[in-house]
């Protein structure tokens, strides 16, 4: 009696953290007999920048159900983890290792979302066969495309762009519905006091494998910064699916109105959560955005603003990422040096807006787009945090951070590192901004509407000292003309103690 053969294997198909996808373009022509794919859990990846431990853990967490989910549909899986001993750490020397161990064919893998991967894949010893992500609505292609026909590229143009290729929010006549491209008037509106209630979280218990991972990344990555105590966060397809299902029914409906606001002590408000199971590829961007138009509660300024995010933000910031990478990485156009500040990891600070922020990247490692944009991000652009810096920070704290994602959002609409290319101006505003979205400033020690004393809010020390320090590069700027006319309602004397005050704080951020 002869012994069957396994048959020989065709394909490896690498399948990196942020692509957990079975239906992605990597698995094209996948046969259950002959393919196998590979997973791998690599030092390198986790340690390339300090990381905070939840974020560790949700991609491994994610990176093994996945695992769980492709064996139960029947097909092979090698997944390498971090505690393997023959584990030699590197995403290279793995797959070259692996390669040399099942001895495929060919190696298979979708087009990485980072560069730097991409650089690692393309200089491979032996060449990897690269597909095209169909994950997002616009290619790389067509975004250089775009760019050619627009050299003005700025979001709004593109936003409208994709709104008309794809028929979202547009009326049989090809206007937009409604009437309007966008509701940003009617999505600013603060908490007051009669504000309705916060929707419960919804957070998911822990199954034996995101057990093992917590224990794992507890052990071998003590030192990281931030909170492990629970995974509480989406791990898989099924999971991701409840987490939609929960911000369009809880969440959807006020998301628009309140999407600009803060409120001491609460992290997550409206806000969906889904960046993360987005960018890890456990949902697509046009299943949420059909899930979100399907609702029967959402108001159109809460459908718009929710469809801005995904159809025109995030494909935007995609395109800009691969159109100027790597240089992307490097451009510093208002030349800013300082590190970032030591409380960024502990929240030990006086201001109570930035204590609350950072407390809830150390607790949740997530903070709500204003929070990361107008409190955290400004603070390090009116300071002078340098803004490859911020990048990192980013990339270290948040457990939702890719690379293609934060670089454009942190180096250039939140630090205007780019010169302008992601927004037309900096996001610049006083302590006065904070105090009108916010309820940070009534418990504070720091008075939004001074300048100078020991009294005054470094937010507003600082953007007075930022307008004045770059005045030559933005008072041209016509969406600034109000901004320069009060800052020249000032005194030289009171800009010279504006000045002496931004340099203390510099040295020594309260």
């Amino acid at each position: 009696m002869t012994r069957s053969r396994q048959p020989k294997m065709r394909n490896l198909v690498l399948v990196l953290g942020d692509q957990l996808d079975g239906r992605s373009a990597a698995f094209d022509g996948f046969d259950k007999e002959r393919d196998v794919i590979l997973q791998m859990e690599v030092m390198e990846e986790a340690a390339y920048i300090t990381q905070h431990k939840l974020r560790i853990a949700y991609f491994f967490s994610s990176m093994r159900h996945f695992r769980e989910d492709m064996t139960a549909r029947g097909r092979r899986v090698h997944y390498v983890v971090i505690d393997d001993p023959k584990n030699t750490g590197s995403f290279e020397t793995e797959i070259i290792r692996i390669r040399k161990l099942l001895n495929p064919d060919h190696v298979i893998a979708l087009e990485p979302g980072d560069w730097r991967i991409a650089e690692k894949l393309r200089r491979l010893p032996q060449p990897v066969e690269i597909r095209t992500d169909r994950h997002f609505f616009s290619t790389r292609n067509e975004f250089a495309a775009f760019t050619r026909d627009h050299p003005r590229h700025i979001l709004e143009t593109f936003y409208r762009y994709m709104r008309r290729r794809t028929g979202v929010l547009m009326d049989k006549a090809g206007k937009p519905v409604g009437s309007a491209w966008n509701y940003d008037e009617q999505n600013r509106k603060p908490f007051g006091k009669h504000a309705p209630a916060i929707p419960a979280v919804l957070a998911f218990k822990m199954d034996p494998i995101s057990t093992e991972v917590r224990d794992v990344v507890s052990r071998r990555f003590a030192s990281s910064p931030g909170k492990l105590d629970t995974i509480d966060l989406p791990v898989s397809r099924a999971q991701a699916l409840e987490q939609l299902e929960d911000f369009v029914c809880n969440r959807l409906p006020l998301f628009g109105t309140y999407q600009d606001a803060m409120r001491n002590g609460e992290p997550f408000l409206y806000h969906s959560r889904l960046s993360g199971p987005l960018n890890l590829h456990l949902l697509t961007p046009a299943e949420v955005i059909d899930a979100a138009l399907k609702s029967p509660d959402a108001p159109l300024n809460a459908l718009e603003g929710f469809v801005r995010q995904i159809l025109g933000w995030r494909e935007y910031v995609r395109g800009i990422y691969w159109q100027r990478m790597p240089h992307y990485a490097d451009e510093n156009a208002l030349e800013a040096q300082l590190r970032m500040p030591r409380f960024f990891w502990t929240a030990e600070t006086d201001m109570r807006c930035l204590a609350d922020a950072i407390s809830h990247t150390i607790n949740h490692a997530y903070a709500h787009h204003i929070e990361r944009l107008m409190v955290m991000g400004l603070f390090a652009m009116l300071l002078g945090v340098a803004p490859y810096e911020v990048h990192r920070w980013h990339m270290s704290m948040f457990w939702d951070a890719v690379d293609w994602v934060s670089l454009p959002n942190t180096l250039g609409m939140s630090q205007y590192g780019d010169g302008g290319v992601m927004g037309t101006k900096p996001y610049a505003a006083s302590g006065a901004y904070i105090n009108r979205m916010s309820d940070h400033c009534k418990g504070c020690r720091f008075d939004p509407k001074k300048s100078v004393g020991d009294d005054a809010c470094p937010f507003t020390t600082l953007y007075w000292n930022f307008l004045a320090k770059h005045r030559k590069r933005f008072t041209s700027n016509g969406r600034m003309r109000n901004q320069y006319l009060n800052l020249d309602r000032k005194s030289a004397e009171e800009l010279r103690a504006v000045r002496r005050r931004a340099d203390l704080l510099a040295a020594k951020p309260p």
